[in-house]
C-alpha cells in the first residue's frame, strides 16, 4: 500500500520546468542537427570566389546548391565539426574533421544524372594533396613547376579525403562516353559545336585607331574597364568580353577589328595530360579526348597512359607500375583497364580566366557535390546587385 501511495504522489506531481539555459541548449542542438541534415542532403549555400564563371556567375554571388538534383552524397568523412569544410575557422593548419572513420562512396537517388551544360559544384580532383601556404595553386602543378623537394621544403603539405577537398564550380561540357575537342577556343562534343553560354566570356584582341576603349562605356556594359596586360601591340588590346559585347564593339567608330585570342604556343606543360612528348595541346587547341564511362574498357599503352594513370591509381584506388614496357595493376600484368566510375569534363564560362579540366583532367562521379540552382544574394561595387537576386542558374 505504501508503494502504491508513493507512485500516485509521484505521477501527480508537475514536471520540473527546464531552466532557460537548458531550453537554449536543447534548441541549439536541434538547430545544429536540422541544419546539418539540410546542408548534407538537400541544399547548401555557396559563394562564388573567383571570376572563372563570369559573366554567368559573378564574384560574390551567393548560391544555393541543390544536393537532391543528382542525389545527395552520403558523407564519406562523417566525423567533422558542424558548418565547416576542411579547416577550423581562424586557423591555417587545423583540420575540421577526423579520418578515424571513412565510409565508401554512396549516393542516394536523385532527380537526374549530371547533364551536359549543367553548372555543377564538385570537389577539386587534384585536391587530395595540398600545399597549405599556396592553396590557390594545385599541388601537382607546383611540383611540375618547382620540383617536389622545393615544394615540400617551403610548405606544409597535407592530404585530404574526397569530400573535404576544395569546392569548385564549373559548367559540365562533356559527360561519360563523350569525345571532346577544342579548336581555336571553341568546344566540340562528339564532332558538333557545343552551345556557347550567352553570358560567357573569352579573350578578344580589340584593334583600335590607337587608344584603348572608353572605360566609362565599358563599365556601363558591366565589363572590365582595363585591357588585360595593357597594349601588347600598337593599337591592339586584350579584353575579356561576352559574345554580345564583342559584336557591339565592332560598331564603335574607334574599333577597327575584334577577333578571338588564341594562344600561339605550340605546347603548354600545364595542360592536361602533361605529356608534351605525345600531345602538343594548348588550352585553345585540345583533343580529341574520350571521357571515361563506367564499365568501358580501354587498351593501355605509352601514348595514352597519361590520360588514365590518375584514374587507375588515385580515383579508383589501384596500384599502377610500369616495368620494361609492361603495365602492372595491383601487381598483375595488364594491357587494358575497365573504368569503375563515370567521369565528367568541367570548364569555366570565362574560358581564358579559368583553371578547369583543361589543366587537371577528369572529374570523378564521387567528387560531384550538387547542381548550382539559385542566386539568393549578390554583392558588388559596394552595394547589393538587386537584378541578380533569386535568379535561377542556367
Amino acid at each position: 500500500m505504501n508503494l502504491a501511495f508513493w507512485r500516485r504522489n509521484k505521477e501527480g506531481q508537475p514536471k520540473k520546468k527546464k531552466s532557460a539555459i537548458r531550453e537554449w541548449f536543447d534548441a541549439a542542438i536541434f538547430a545544429i542537427i536540422a541544419a546539418t541534415l539540410i546542408r548534407t542532403f538537400i541544399f547548401e549555400a555557396y559563394t562564388i570566389p573567383t571570376p572563372s564563371m563570369e559573366k554567368t556567375l559573378l564574384v560574390n554571388d551567393f548560391l544555393f546548391v541543390s544536393k537532391i538534383s543528382y542525389g545527395p552524397r552520403v558523407p564519406m568523412t562523417p566525423l567533422a565539426v558542424p558548418f565547416t569544410h576542411h579547416t577550423l575557422p581562424f586557423t591555417r593548419y587545423s583540420k575540421a574533421y577526423s579520418e578515424a572513420v571513412q565510409w565508401k562512396y554512396r549516393r542516394l537517388p536523385g532527380f537526374s544524372d549530371v547533364e551536359r551544360y549543367d553548372v555543377v559544384v564538385f570537389n577539386f580532383p587534384e585536391g587530395d594533396t595540398v600545399a597549405l601556404e599556396q592553396q590557390e595553386q594545385s599541388y601537382y602543378q607546383l611540383v611540375r613547376n618547382n620540383g617536389r623537394e622545393n615544394v615540400w621544403a617551403q610548405n606544409h603539405v597535407t592530404s585530404r579525403p574526397v569530400d573535404k577537398r576544395e569546392n569548385y564550380i564549373k559548367r559540365c561540357m562533356a559527360i561519360p562516353g563523350d569525345t571532346l575537342s577544342i579548336r581555336d577556343g571553341v568546344v566540340f562534343i562528339n564532332g558538333s559545336q557545343a552551345p556557347i553560354p550567352p553570358e560567357s566570356e573569352r579573350r578578344y584582341i580589340v584593334t583600335t585607331s590607337g587608344e584603348q576603349l572608353n572605360p566609362v562605356r565599358l563599365d556601363e556594359l558591366n565589363m572590365d574597364t582595363n585591357p588585360m596586360g595593357g597594349e601588347f601591340e600598337a593599337g591592339r588590346f586584350l579584353y575579356d568580353l561576352t559574345p554580345g559585347v564583342a559584336n557591339l564593339l565592332k560598331t564603335w567608330p574607334v574599333v577597327k577589328g575584334v577577333e578571338p585570342f588564341v594562344n600561339p604556343s605550340k605546347q603548354l606543360l600545364s595542360v592536361f595530360p602533361h605529356d608534351t612528348a605525345h600531345y602538343k595541346w594548348t588550352e585553345h587547341n585540345f583533343g580529341p579526348l574520350y571521357i571515361p564511362k563506367k564499365g568501358v574498357t580501354v587498351q593501355l599503352d605509352s601514348t595514352n597512359i597519361a590520360f588514365y594513370d590518375r584514374i587507375i591509381s588515385v580515383y579508383e584506388g589501384n596500384t599502377l607500375e610500369g616495368k620494361n614496357g609492361q603495365f602492372y595493376i595491383n601487381g598483375k600484368p595488364s594491357s587494358s583497364y575497365t573504368f569503375k566510375m563515370n567521369y565528367y569534363w568541367m570548364m569555366g564560362d570565362n574560358r581564358d580566366n579559368s583553371l578547369d579540366s583543361r589543366f587537371w583532367g577528369f572529374v570523378p562521379e564521387d567528387h560531384i557535390v550538387g547542381k548550382a540552382w539559385l542566386i539568393w544574394m549578390s554583392y558588388g561595387h559596394g552595394s547589393i546587385r538587386w537584378n541578380r537576386l533569386f535568379k535561377t542558374i542556367k
